[in-house]
């Protein structure tokens, strides 16, 4: 994998409050360097998670080391790389989204891929769904 490659830049941000805003997740890791995207998911039932875009990969190190077990409002945040590619998806599955691109011209959607380990037997997919 490059170290320009996007998923070297990109974070999974997980263990989020579920009143959290993205403001407040900008506020996290917006001292570690220049942000490209932020891409918020606050499912009906919490935890939140966020994937947090850096323009370098060296910053996105940096917040994985500052921001990895950080005590926030009583959550301890879980920040590692985010593995996988990113594909187009509708906008249904996009709760809150930051760009810092311009606000001009069609959004930018993505869509991710993420291990969900730990679930009760008694879970199904459509618990999953968000």
């Amino acid at each position: 994998m490059s170290r320009s490659s996007r998923s070297s830049r990109t974070l999974y941000v997980t263990n989020l409050p579920g009143d959290i805003r993205l403001r407040e997740v900008e506020d996290l890791f917006y001292k570690y360097g220049p942000i490209v995207d932020i891409d918020l998911k606050v499912p009906p039932r919490p935890p939140g998670y966020a994937f947090v875009e850096f323009e370098d990969p060296r910053d996105a190190e940096d917040a994985i080391r500052g921001r990895d077990g950080y005590d926030f409002d009583g959550h301890r945040l879980r920040v590692e790389l985010a593995h996988g590619g990113r594909e187009h998806s509708s906008p249904v599955d996009r709760y809150d989204s930051y760009s810092s691109s311009s606000s001009r011209g069609p959004s930018r959607r993505t869509d991710y891929r993420v291990l969900v380990t730990g679930l009760p037997s008694s879970a199904s997919w459509q618990d999953l769904k968000v």
